[in-house]
């Protein structure tokens, strides 16, 4: 997807430097004194070390030197987004996945165009990285069907020469090849757009819809910021409940926004069922529950509330 060059960006000046032979310990002190926040991983995995894992990230000698020193083979990882001012396209290749199909149709619409650098994973994928919108304004999202995530706010990526072992054998984390042309930040809505396309409304959703606009609710979900996209997919779910939108509605409007979001296809998926167990059980509980009055006064059971209003 691209040719050598020589004049390139200092961060990837920096990564070019980082083969299989480099230690790690000394790779993590030679990308913080570049300027790239690197924080320790587990070694031979993706899992932080650090308490506040990519919060932690940092560029200052003495702490890098600390953290190695303790985890000496640590995997390096660096925040993506306005911590590092690089943002990645992460192609995933597992199971029935194979996330360049994807990859493929994306750079043929010019959607890939301004891409640095491209390092190839150890589980066959792919990290393309960009220049990062130092505006934060770039959330990380994933689009698990087509095997494509985004890494901007709020994620982080293992760099080379980091190692995981797969299929039993070891394997780096190396630099496949430097991007031919000016790099630019992607468009990263426009990316999202099309790897995970909202579907138009159903005829049935509108149809039992009657007071709740299921594609507001939607829309409205997939703005939701890392820290209340669960909790704001829940309340969505909740009022779509309420107003007796079939679950396999909800599932297919609230699904994809809620992977526009960020999260990913079965932790949405929970989240939508655990809230329609919500308010079912409530609604039979209030079915079953006397009213104050009793038979005799004539009055009917009294009606569940409702259990998600008041959330936003």
């Amino acid at each position: 997807m691209g040719a050598e060059m020589t004049d390139v960006g200092a961060f990837a000046a920096a990564m070019l430097d980082l083969d299989g032979s480099r230690p790690l310990t000394a790779a993590a002190q030679d990308l913080a004194a570049e300027g790239v926040p690197v924080f320790p991983c587990q070694a031979g995995g993706k899992r932080p070390l650090t308490r506040h894992g990519f919060h932690d990230a940092s560029i200052n000698a003495v702490q890098v030197s600390a953290w190695w020193r303790r985890y000496p083979e640590a995997n390096i990882a660096i925040p993506t987004g306005a911590a590092s001012g690089v943002a990645v396209v992460d192609v995933d290749v597992h199971d029935a996945v194979d996330g360049y199909d994807a990859l493929a149709k994306a750079d043929h619409l010019g959607l890939l165009n301004g891409w640095e650098l491209a390092v190839r994973t150890p589980s066959g994928g792919m990290h393309l990285y960009f220049p990062g919108d130092l505006s934060g304004g770039q959330r990380s999202w994933q689009a698990a069907r087509a095997g494509i995530d985004f890494r901007g706010e709020g994620g982080y990526v293992i760099v080379p020469p980091s190692r995981r072992t797969v299929f039993g054998a070891p394997a780096c984390y190396q630099v496949r090849s430097v991007g031919a042309g000016l790099a630019m930040p992607v468009d990263s809505d426009r990316l999202r757009d099309f790897l995970i396309p909202m579907p138009p409304a159903s005829v049935s959703s509108v149809r039992v819809s009657r007071g709740v606009d299921s594609s507001r609710l939607a829309a409205w979900v997939a703005e939701r910021d890392e820290g209340e996209r669960n909790r704001g997919l829940f309340w969505a779910a909740c009022r779509m409940a309420e107003h007796g939108v079939l679950p396999v509605d909800a599932v297919g409007t609230l699904a994809p926004a809620a992977a526009r979001a960020g999260l990913d296809e079965q932790e949405a998926l929970a989240t939508i069922r655990s809230a329609y167990r919500t308010v079912n059980s409530r609604t039979t509980a209030g079915s079953r529950r006397p009213s104050a009055q009793g038979s005799a006064g004539g009055s009917s059971p009294s009606r569940a509330r409702p259990v998600c209003r008041g959330l936003i």
